[in-house]
């Protein structure tokens, strides 16, 4: 069958099951997107190559599928560099097709030219310059492999447009997928999670952490087996929340250096660490040597190059959570856990959890404010963020009850991801059930103009809009270890935010008041499009725990 370059790039597209595409065009991928206007697949075009990165972020996180989006060459390909960073850290399966300069100017500096798969060459899986249109086929089946497998993460494609343009005689195609040197974690050693089993029923204050490899794995069902059959305590890091419910009687919180004091300290006290999918990062774990040094670590991870790269395991386990677990569970019949140290961690929970402050002191509580739209939401809507405060107030507050509901850049920490990440995340819901966004008005800044992506294809997310008219974790940052030396924080020339919501055609409003919190919920629940609510917060609000909350000072006081 005889087709052109972008023809094919399309076909095969639609044989990997793709249904959206987020992109912006220009001369150098626009015969992709000429041919997706013929196609089955739907090409949702963005205001902004980051935020189409961030899109297909976000659906496939919901989707567990690899997300595509496309740039052109030069400055559309460079600005999809952060989306893509964001996805490899995390471990999100994306395919980002890029458009390049024509063959023969390649090297030469043309105009919009960039050497796109050496600049994101430390944060992809693996990426393609395509030097013969005859590779597309292999080349896109070969991307889709790398991105969804093993440790998921993206795969980019580098396309001339000479390429794009000119016409072949669609090869022969081979529907498995073979790629030298590209071999997948087998099952894991069957003595090592022997030695894991032993080493736990040896211990007396074990811990399980359990990170976001459980997620990607699809381990869920396994790890909530194990934890009933064996009742021992559970905390997280921040890409694990929801592997078990946040209420759950086993489950204690988020550690880290923005998690809850009770995970942090039943972390601290435990004698055997089990970890399962975390690279154990600097802001999960600060002190590495008291971790080696006094405690059983067992590490387990689908990735080997994690173990022992930050801290050296007692035992290390390679192998995906879900095969560990289902070889790891029957070896545990008849263990539980020691009832004085689940009467320890009870304790540690009911004397850190504190009800967030709620009477009404001229601002809202964001601790408060995410409890309510837990309770109004009944725990079941995706709920995406940007970074800084609303991410941990988000995190530590929110009832959690699955693991693929909770949306947020944990790795690269990317400012601008929460709003474009619910899009992709609403259009891959498709209805489904709510789509929350929750930011900080600084973030907010950095991505708004994607609502436009969304009256435009009329995408419903809800936009929940902390307002402190600060950069409010630096802001925090400065006081606690700057002497309060407020530089570069404090949000100059902010728009009013209902007035430019109201612009793209949304309805808005704005909530002052503890207990005005439950209405405004209400109201903004109810509406079946996209809709902002904005949340007047302290300026001085915390992120961290607070044993005696009381009110803050007014704005005016400040």
């Amino acid at each position: 069958m005889r087709m052109t370059g972008a023809e094919m790039v399309v076909k095969t597209l639609e044989k990997n099951g793709v249904e959206v595409v987020f992109g912006y065009p220009g001369a150098a991928n626009c015969p992709i997107i000429d041919k997706l206007s013929l196609s089955s697949v739907k090409h949702i075009l963005t205001r902004n190559e980051q935020g189409a990165a961030h899109m297909a972020s976000g659906y496939a996180r919901v989707t567990k599928r690899a997300g595509v989006c496309t740039a052109t060459s030069g400055p559309g390909a460079t600005n999809l560099i952060t989306g893509i960073a964001t996805a490899y850290m995390d471990s999100v399966p994306m395919v980002a097709l890029t458009g390049q300069v024509a063959t023969p100017l390649i090297g030469k500096d043309a105009f919009q030219e960039v050497d796109i798969t050496g600049a994101t060459l430390p944060f992809t899986k693996h990426s393609y310059l395509i030097k013969d249109g005859l590779d597309i086929p292999r080349v896109v089946n070969e991307a889709f492999h790398i991105a969804e497998t093993g440790r998921p993460g993206p795969v980019l494609i580098d396309f001339p447009m000479d390429l794009l343009k000119a016409e072949y005689d669609y090869p022969d195609e081979d529907d498995n997928v073979s790629i030298r040197g590209y071999k997948l974690t087998g099952k894991a050693n069957e003595s090592q999670v022997k030695k894991v089993a032993e080493a736990i029923k040896s211990s007396k204050k074990p811990v399980i952490l359990a990170g976001g490899g459980i997620v990607i794995s699809d381990a869920v069902n396994e790890l909530r087996k194990f934890v009933k059959e064996t009742d021992i305590p559970v905390v997280s890091t921040m890409m694990g929340i929801g592997v078990l419910p946040c209420d759950h009687h086993s489950y204690y919180g988020m550690i880290g250096s923005h998690g809850v004091k009770r995970a942090n300290m039943i972390f601290n006290r435990a004698d055997t660490v089990i970890v399962m999918g975390s690279r154990l990062g600097d802001r999960t774990v600060a002190h590495i040597k008291g971790l080696e040094d006094g405690n059983k670590l067992i590490h387990i991870d689908i990735d080997p190059a994690e173990i022992g790269k930050n801290v050296q395991p007692y035992i290390p386990v390679v192998g995906d959570i879900k095969d560990v677990l289902e070889q790891l569970t029957p070896l545990m019949s008849g263990y539980k856990a020691e009832k004085e140290w689940v009467r320890e961690a009870e304790e540690l929970r009911a004397r850190f959890t504190h009800e967030p402050f709620s009477e009404d002191n001229g601002f809202v509580n964001p601790k408060y404010f995410m409890t309510v739209l837990s309770e109004k939401t009944h725990s079941d809507a995706y709920v995406s963020t940007e970074v800084g405060q609303n991410q941990i107030w988000t995190a530590n507050n929110y009832n959690f009850k699955t693991p693929r509901a909770f949306l947020t850049s944990g790795g690269f920490g990317t400012m601008g991801y929460g709003l474009p990440a619910a899009i992709g995340a609403s259009v891959a819901a498709k209805g489904e059930k709510p789509v929350i966004a929750v930011m900080g008005d600084g973030s907010f800044q950095m991505d708004l103009p994607e609502m436009g992506t969304m009256a435009y294809w009329d995408i419903p997310v809800k936009m929940v809009l902390f307002k402190n008219g600060r950069l409010g974790m630096v802001h925090e940052h400065q006081f606690l270890l700057y002497k309060a030396n407020y530089q570069a924080v404090n949000i100059e020339g902010t728009p009013d935010f209902e007035m430019l919501a109201k612009a793209y055609g949304f309805n808005t409003s704005t909530v002052k008041e503890n207990s005005e919190v439950g209405k405004a919920i209400d109201k903004m629940l109810a509406d079946d499009k996209s809709y902002l609510l904005v949340v007047e917060v302290n300026p001085f609000e915390p992120t961290g725990d607070v044993l005696n909350e009381a009110p803050l000072p007014r704005k005016e006081d400040n």
